[in-house]
């Protein structure tokens, strides 16, 4: 997990090392804690069982390291985010459930990992952009390719492990705003959806930042994505909520 984060943050580094001296880079690293909700199934053929994220298979939040670098010139923003969910659970099934195949019975015990990596790159033209007065005010038309990896095993002791994968470079198109009352505090948001054929994706997102220095502060905030994918009979229709917080620097 590490090696893909410091991987997206060096290229996206390498990028904005072009930029010239009156436009600004941020770097944030973070720390997430998303609570999973929804319903998840793969089949051989035909249509998938949903299997319930919570009820079913008692999947637990999500706790992990995030990180996203930007560069703002102008009325524009370029950003790029990596966000991973990481959600395991073991639980005593009160039905027959059929996972890829193989169909672990009530009374059973299971064990299932879910896995997703989000890399979110990201485009902001700002309309309104009043940034050289005393209270600042941002709001932009925001669109965004969010590149989508899901895997996901179900594995108990008498049936073994059976895994799903799926694939999904889902854009979206929406908005992204900032109020500063001051050059150390602000307030940011953004959302974004689309939906294409079975695929869909819907990030909101708000946040405080706060920099008693001008190049480095702290960040905290609520995210709540809602992703369906379906692709190659497995699909995931969830949504992933919770607050987060972090460190911030500017150059």
């Amino acid at each position: 997990m590490k090696n893909k984060l410091f991987a997206a943050m060096a290229a996206s580094c390498l990028f904005a090392a072009s930029a010239s001296a009156d436009e600004t880079i941020m770097l944030k690293l973070g720390y997430s804690n998303l609570k999973p909700t929804g319903t998840v199934g793969a089949a051989l053929a035909g249509t998938p069982q949903k299997i319930d994220l919570g009820k079913d298979l008692g999947l637990k939040s999500s706790k992990e390291i995030t990180g996203e670098v930007a560069l703002q010139f102008g009325d524009s923003r370029l950003s790029l985010g990596y966000l991973p969910i990481n959600t395991s659970g073991t639980s005593t099934l009160t039905q027959n459930v059929n996972f890829n195949g193989t169909t672990y019975t009530a009374g059973t015990t299971v064990t299932t990992n879910m896995k997703l990596t989000i890399y979110d790159l990201a485009y902001t033209y700002y309309l309104i952009n009043m940034d050289d007065l005393p209270s600042r005010a941002q709001l932009g038309l925001d669109i965004s390719l969010k590149g989508t990896k899901v895997a996901t095993d179900i594995s108990s002791a008498a049936l073994g492990k059976k895994s799903s994968s799926a694939n999904a470079p889902i854009p979206t198109i929406g908005l992204r705003g900032r109020v500063a009352l001051a050059d150390f505090i602000g307030v940011a948001a953004r959302v974004g959806y689309l939906g294409i054929k079975k695929n869909r994706f819907l990030d909101t997102d708000a946040q405080v930042e706060f920099s008693p220095l001008p190049m480095v502060g702290v960040y905290a905030g609520y995210r709540k994505l809602s992703i369906k994918v379906d692709t190659n009979n497995a699909f995931l229709d969830a949504s992933f909520a919770g607050p987060y917080a972090g460190v911030l620097a500017r150059f």
